[in-house]
């Protein structure tokens, strides 16, 4: 078993009393890049809706369908099925030209997204010179920087706390939306000192207006009432837990609510309704910029796992540091989220490792932290020494291991011991890029 009996039979009477008309959210567990994108993509296939309910184009999934690679930033991942329905919820912002250009790939590829897209009235326009002054804040910052992708996630959500954003359903009032269009960029130039090129962006705007106004919609109707008629809705989180604007290791966060709370709030639907949360957790762990970051290798293991991980941003592409896996990390998480299951991803980077070592407590001056508990400050976080666990590792390649049970009895156990270390029971493992490399463990029901 991965978990303790009670853990699986919670998990099984949620399905089996209500598997239908609900939500079933992804987010990822730690600080991003765990391979969401990947389960999402095999769950999209049995939802009608699939649906971002925060962040941007900071975001990142790549998806491998017949051997063609697609890079998803902004797009939720239900456009890759045909008959799938997908949302951009309140919750996001979405630089227009942005998201035409993400659906030229889709184009390119023949995939036809006709009335199948949907913006949400309420989400907010991310402008360029919401860009210019991200770049510009994070120059300002110098050795302290955040770690921004500067695709202008920040100042948009800035705009939109300070109530002066603009929102989509205002581009339907031509007029009005370029009124508050000029006053918004000329705040951002007298407040920022930066000049920007208003008439083009409005021209570049109303090129695209034709074909963004149809995606316009009351999507909080649009979702309940779907919700309502027995339709299933796949919620997919962007960037992680570690990455909230609440929870996250502040300020090297984002600037939206990439945990469970950011369901409701970014989609407008009711605690009630989200049945499930399946947590992503990287085999190991991975951070990209600066920051604190208790288990990392700077050793011929971080190497290891940074050249076999393949580990570069697919937003940024910048290297992303690499360490053993952080499981009090994971039970913080998992407080914050309820998950139902855990996805363990990248699990075939680990083969060829004689000993793994896995972080089971936080040692403060001495002193073991509680479980569940994660220090609020960098400076806290930064004192952090962590306590192992040493298990033994294996050699043989799991890349073309098709089910579980396949797997080398250490990889077995490497994932019943992140199970039971966590308290969640693990339903699925990636051991390749590939939707055929997700292998479902017995964990869970088939109603899943």
């Amino acid at each position: 078993m991965f978990a303790p009996k009670r853990l699986f039979t919670r998990s099984l009477r949620r399905f089996s009393t209500a598997a239908r008309g609900r939500v079933t959210c992804v987010l990822g567990a730690q600080w991003g890049d765990e391979g969401k994108g990947k389960l999402v993509d095999i769950l999209a296939g049995d939802a009608a809706i699939v649906a971002r309910f925060n962040g941007g184009a900071n975001a990142g999934h790549t998806l491998v369908v017949d051997g063609k690679k697609f890079a998803f930033h902004l797009l939720p991942c239900g456009l890759l099925y045909p008959k799938v329905m997908n949302v951009i919820g309140n919750g996001c912002v979405v630089n227009i030209p942005g998201l035409f250009e993400e659906l030229g790939e889709l184009d390119n590829a023949g995939i036809d997204y006709n009335e199948r897209l949907f913006i949400s009235n309420r989400a907010h326009v991310l402008f360029e010179f919401h860009k210019a002054v991200d770049g510009l804040l994070e120059d300002r910052r110098g050795g302290e920087n955040i770690g921004t992708t500067r695709k202008g996630i920040g100042p948009c959500y800035t705009s939109k706390a300070t109530r002066n954003g603009i929102r989509f359903g205002e581009m339907l009032d031509w007029s009005h939306f370029k009124k508050k269009y000029l006053e918004l960029a000329e705040y951002h130039e007298n407040n920022f000192d930066i000049q920007h090129d208003k008439v083009g962006e409005l021209e570049q705007l109303e090129y695209y207006r034709s074909r963004v106004t149809p995606m316009i919609t009351d999507t909080v109707s649009y979702i309940n009432s779907a919700l309502t008629s027995g339709q299933n809705v796949l919620a997919e989180g962007a960037n992680a837990c570690l990455l909230d604007i609440d929870f996250g290791t502040y300020p090297m966060v984002t600037s939206s609510a990439t945990s469970a709370g950011g369901i409701c709030t970014g989609m407008g639907i009711s605690p009630k309704k989200v049945d499930c949360v399946i947590g992503v957790v990287k085999a190991y762990t991975t951070r990209v910029g600066s920051g604190p970051f208790p288990t990392e290798l700077k050793d011929d293991i971080g190497e290891h796992l940074q050249s076999v991980g393949a580990e570069f941003g697919v937003t940024t592409g910048r290297r992303r540091r690499c360490g053993w896996l952080d499981v009090p990390l994971l039970r913080f998480s998992t407080i914050l989220n309820g998950y139902d299951y855990l996805n363990i991803t990248k699990l075939d980077v680990l083969s060829g490792l004689k000993e793994l070592k896995i972080g089971t407590h936080y040692v403060v001056d001495g002193q073991v932290l509680p479980d569940g508990s994660m220090p609020s400050t960098l400076s806290d976080l930064g004192k952090v020494t962590l306590q192992y666990k040493t298990v033994p590792g294996w050699d043989e390649d799991i890349s073309k291991c098709t089910s579980f049970d396949e797997l080398p009895e250490n990889a077995q156990n490497y994932c019943h011991e992140v199970a039971n270390l966590v308290g969640v029971p693990v339903g699925w493992v990636g051991v390749g890029p590939s939707r055929a490399s997700m292998l479902r463990t017995d964990e869970l029901p088939n109603t899943l």
